[in-house]
């Protein structure tokens, strides 16, 4: 048996004896050697089947002689260089390799080679050993003698590799055993190979110089001076301590002299009491910063053991946090340090928000400190806070007092800014919350109702929009800020509201006042407050409630400014601008409470436009009678579309009346046009008795014969009060066309017949109503087209006055409209039109009332009211719908429960 001990990984020449048989052995080396770095530190077996092995055997016949020659050739992986990188601790692999070795009588040996190894420590004992088969042992001593021989004459061929890595001074060999050979035929051997039962040990002295090597290097670092040897090899040096298990006494090692060097820092701030702060604070900046960059430099250094070790054990805090630990330990948790820092950061802070310039760089890297070591937020935040939440307090209080309103909102703005661009500079993200919430709460917060009371009637008073969108942008970061403000805004607009509407006096301009303050008020909603719905909301409520302060009145003025806008006069707006303004009226119309009075004076003026031809277009009556009839409903303007339908059937009758006048060759020189009016649908008119003509008077009689043969049953009524006609008359200049009223033709008529006649005269021979009569001559005398003289002159018609025809009368046009004098619409008048709209409205709740208690048969009084007030679309005192429920009890539509007088009964 031959022992081959190979050369061991380790330092260099630990064992010099070995590395002299790896020479002896590797020159009788015979075979192929493969290498091939292993994968896993499991164990692998290797059989015949899958190992690159190759027997040959050779047979002599020569029996005095006789020999076998065994040569086997296998390949085992070799192992690497020492790769404490890829595992803290050493691993260990066995391998096994049977070889089939056929002999020339075909008798199968077997042989195993057994391989252990570690990756740190490579060596093996060869060991060769003999077995006998079953029927060798049965032989006799003469073929034991033979196999004796034999054995002298085996050869055993062990080719190893061995490869060297030099580093550091360290050698690192891997060893492979090629093959081996051979056996007689019906024996087994065995060759085991097996580690080292030592552990070469490390060169003495090799720690402590290696150590002072890097200790040298670390103050180097601290010091800022040069380093006496490669970086490379310093890291090598630690890898290879870390090897051999050094790993935690080099870390308490490097911790304390880190230590050390800190510790010897906090003098230099401990008798700096007379030292200004800033430049205290550029000196604890330049330790910070000197501290940080030696220990980016000295953790490249030991980087393996931060890897590794430190990796491997979680109680430790790797190099970098050893760092901050140490210098938040010895420097920053210092009390007086701290407090000298903290303070001069505020300082710097409170110098800057009152408008000085200051080192922001010096001010992010202090507070990155404090960040970095993890005391930011006990240390730093809550003074910092404390500091904000003082000073702006006492800015609020004082600049409310001093400033207005909008220098207010715009100098918070300012400051909110400036704490936002702070948070980006040089503050933590942590802090913004509540530094941003302490400033909104300090000057905006605590003042809510004083800002608004202040100035926010003015603001909207004078519509300041880049004032009051910043003042909706601020209250909204504040909670209950828009709420506080939604009620304000309600306030203002009731307020405002109430002066337009309830003041007679600005009666001719309210609708045109509502409209602007509505156009207005929606303009602040839309580019100040955002469209924002609950003030979208409370603007309506608003409206609602203070354009019905003043029952009744609102609509008659809005209904007379529709009025205005649509007569033919009204040259102010085309087609368009006229369809903008009837959306805006029905908009403010939505608001009031009294349609149906609304609807009252709408229908008289609607009626004048119509009959006497004074709309401005039909397409924007038809439109304005539309939206009526979205808004309201079909029962609502049935009546005003019934108007449209007369005048549209009296031209269909006009044209058979003419058709009918040409059959019957009635003589005269006169031409009629008839309106056919139903009643029900236009407003109601006082009949006026007058003279008329003879030859008017037979034309009356003729239509009238004509219409009621073609509708039996009717009756007709003639209204000279709408009447108008055409007349032509000859002066001086020549001759001309007068547009004018059935008044006004019945005064003129009379100077065919003489030439100078009397108020008393002209009233007896008309019939005209006195004072319509004042008016129309008034019209034809003092107006701008004066086809009458009127002596005495003057432009009031008196008792007395005598009139004759102006032949010098002049005028460019040839056909003239004389305007008749318009009788300002009397108290009596309006009270009269209030006072149907009243009438209707009984006959309403009336209905409503029996349509009620037919349904349910028996209701409370309080039931019966409350469903009454839902039909009803107009307003009611309780007093009045008392009034109707006993007219309705007298009348025997209902009565009352006689075991419960608060009950009601239907009558059938």
């Amino acid at each position: 048996m031959k022992s081959v001990c190979p050369v061991t990984s380790g330092f260099s020449s630990p064992n010099p004896s070995a590395a002299a048989a790896a020479q002896e052995v590797r020159s009788a080396t015979d075979g192929n050697t493969s290498t091939t770095p292993p994968t896993s530190a499991k164990k692998r077996k290797l059989n015949s089947s899958s190992s690159s092995s190759s027997t040959s055997s050779s047979s002599s016949t020569n029996s005095s002689n006789e020999r076998e020659d065994f040569d086997c050739s296998s390949s085992f992986s070799s192992i690497p260089p020492l790769q404490p990188r890829d595992s803290a601790s050493p691993s260990t692999s066995s391998f096994c390799l049977g070889v089939s070795v056929a002999s020339s009588s075909h008798i199968p040996i077997q042989k195993k080679l057994r391989f252990e190894d570690t990756l740190e420590f490579v060596g093996f004992d060869a060991k060769m050993a003999e077995e006998s088969s079953s029927s060798s042992s049965s032989s006799s001593p003469t073929a034991a003698t033979s196999q004796q021989q034999q054995l002298k004459n085996k050869s055993i061929l062990i080719s190893s590799m061995t490869s060297v890595h030099h580093a550091n001074g360290l050698a690192k060999s891997s060893t492979t055993v090629s093959s081996f050979a051979n056996s007689k035929p019906g024996s087994a051997k065995k060759l085991v190979i097996k580690n080292f039962k030592d552990k070469p040990k490390l060169p003495e002295n090799y720690t402590d110089e290696t150590w002072q090597k890097l200790k040298e290097a670390v103050e180097a670092i601290q010091n800022s001076t040069s380093i006496k040897y490669n970086l490379e090899e310093l890291y090598q040096a630690v890898e290879n301590l870390c090897s051999y298990k050094i790993s935690a006494n080099l870390y308490k090692q490097l911790r304390q002299i880190c230590e050390d060097h800190i510790k010897a820092q906090i003098h230099q701030f401990r008798d700096m009491d007379s030292l200004d702060s800033v430049l205290f604070l550029k000196k604890i900046d330049r330790c910070w910063q000197n501290h940080c960059r030696q220990m980016i430099m000295i953790r490249s250094i030991f980087l393996f053991l931060d890897r590794t070790y430190v990796l491997q054990n979680s109680m430790l805090p790797s190099i970098w946090d050893m760092g901050l630990e140490l210098f938040r330990a010895h420097i920053i948790s210092d009390q007086k340090v701290q407090n000298k820092t903290i303070d001069g950061i505020l300082l710097l802070i409170e110098r800057e928000r009152n408008g000085e310039a200051i080192d922001r760089s010096l001010l992010r890297s202090l507070l990155s400190m404090l960040s970095d070591l993890q005391i930011y937020q006990d240390s730093f935040e809550q003074r910092f806070l404390e500091e904000t939440n003082r000073l702006y307090a006492a800015e609020g209080q004082k600049l409310m007092q001093e400033r207005e309103v909008p220098e207010y909102l715009h100098h918070v703005n300012k400051r909110l800014e400036e704490e936002a661009d702070r948070l980006i500079t040089y503050l933590d993200q942590t802090t913004q919350k509540s530094l941003i919430a302490t400033v909104e709460k300090q000057l905006l917060g605590e003042h809510l109702t004083a800002i608004l009371q202040k100035g926010l009637n003015n603001l909207l008073d004078e519509n300041r929009i880049q004032d009051l969108s910043l003042l909706y942008q601020l209250f909204s970061r504040v909670r209950g800020g828009v709420q506080v403000l939604l009620q304000q805004w309600i306030e203002y607009i009731k307020a405002f509201g109430s002066t337009i509407v309830i003041n007679p006096e600005k009666d001719k301009t309210m609708v045109q006042e509502l409209l602007d303050f509505k156009d207005k008020v929606d303009h602040i909603i839309d580019i100040c407050f955002l469209k924002n719905e609950k003030f979208i909301n409370a603007m309506k409520e608003a409206f609602e409630t203070f354009i019905n302060k003043r029952p009744n009145k609102p609509a008659e003025l809005i209904a007379k400014y529709v009025d205005s806008k649509l007569r033919a006069g009204n040259k102010e707006a085309t087609d368009e601008e006229l369809e903008k303004m009837l959306d805006k009226i029905m908009i403010i119309f939505r608001f009031i409470y009294g349609k149906d009075v609304f609807e009252a004076f709408y229908k008289k003026d609607l009626a004048k436009r119509l009959l006497v031809g004074k709309s401005a277009s039909v397409d924007a009556e038809k439109s304005m009678l539309s939206k009526l009839k979205h808004e309201c409903g079909a029962a609502f303007t049935s009546k005003l579309e019934g108007m449209f339908k007369d005048m549209e059937l009296s031209k269909d009758i006009m044209i058979q009346f003419k058709q009918y006048m040409q059959n019957q060759n009635v003589p005269g020189n006169i031409e009629l046009t008839v309106n056919i009016l139903t009643m029900g649908y236009w407003p109601t008119y006082v009949p006026m008795e007058v003279h008329l003509p003879p030859e008017m008077v037979k034309l009356q009689e003729i239509f009238k014969t004509f219409y009621l043969g073609k509708h039996s049953g009717r009756k007709l009524q003639w209204q000279s009060t709408l009447g108008h006609c055409v007349l032509k008359a000859e002066f001086k200049e020549g001759k001309k066309e007068l547009q004018v009223s059935l008044f006004q033709t019945l005064v003129l008529l009379m100077f065919n017949e003489g030439e100078e006649f009397s108020l008393e005269e002209i009233k007896q021979a008309t019939g005209i109503e006195d004072g319509e009569l004042r008016r129309t001559l008034q019209s034809l005398a003092c107006g701008k087209a004066r086809v009458l003289a009127k002596n005495p002159k003057g432009k009031d018609i008196e008792d007395g006055d005598k009139f004759i025809c102006n032949d010098d009368f002049k005028h460019k046009l040839f056909r003239i409209k004389i305007n008749q004098i318009q009788m300002k619409e009397t108290v009596e008048e309006q009270a009269s039109t209030t006072e149907r709209v009243f009438q209707d409205r009984q006959y309403q709740i009336d209905a409503a009332i029996v349509r009620i208690m037919k349904m349910r048969k028996t209701l409370s009084h309080n039931l019966l009211v409350s469903e009454v007030y839902n039909q009803l679309k107009f307003p009611v005192k309780p007093a009045d719908l008392k009034k109707r429920i006993e007219s309705l009890i007298d009348r025997d539509y209902m009565e009352r429960d006689k075991e419960n007088p608060n009950q009601y009964n239907y009558i059938a």
